[in-house]
């Protein structure tokens, strides 16, 4: 009787799927640095759209008003766009200029409850979600004093986004 022959079928390994690259959103204050260090930081990073998160997007220092900023950026490919629902209100701002982070933190809290504030936050996480790397910009270098810090810390919260604070050089 012909002895049967052993045979071992190698199992193919589970085809991994591959995992989708989980979105990123970056923060950036350029409080006390040249235009040129932020841009550069913001190229560097690979962002794509720079998203303005200040009441008012005038500056006294050149290169971060709307214009010159949209301008700046567009030479290096990266888009521009001001969503001023989520800045600051007035009495917030003055909060932060004096270090009182907690009460920016209330007044910052309230302001989300607003119906611009959120349809603006709504905007930024479908953007998020469709335009690559964003990154949300404003004032302050320290993002844990800064509103954006509340606006990532929702949108990591409820997107699942990675939050990277961006510093730029000061020169």
């Amino acid at each position: 009787m012909p002895s049967a022959k052993k045979t071992t079928a190698k199992k193919a390994a589970p085809k991994k799927k591959p995992s989708a690259r989980k979105k990123r959103l970056f923060t950036i204050g350029y409080q006390e640095t040249p235009p040129s260090a932020v841009l550069n930081e913001l190229e560097h990073a690979g962002v794509k759209l720079l998203v303005d998160v200040r009441a008012v997007a005038s500056s006294r220092r050149p290169g971060f008003s709307k214009n010159q900023l949209a301008a700046g950026l567009k030479e290096r490919g990266i888009g521009y766009l001001h969503l001023q629902g989520l800045g600051t209100p007035k009495e917030g701002r003055l909060a932060a200029r004096s270090g009182d982070v907690k009460a920016l933190e209330r007044i910052y809290a309230k302001h989300l409850k607003t119906d611009i504030a959120k349809q603006e936050m709504s905007e930024l996480s479908m953007l998020i979600a469709k335009a690559g790397p964003v990154c949300i910009l404003c004032y302050e270098r320290d993002h844990s004093e800064c509103h954006r810090k509340f606006i990532a810390e929702i949108i990591e919260e409820k997107d699942g986004v990675a939050v990277e604070n961006l510093v730029a050089p000061q020169m």
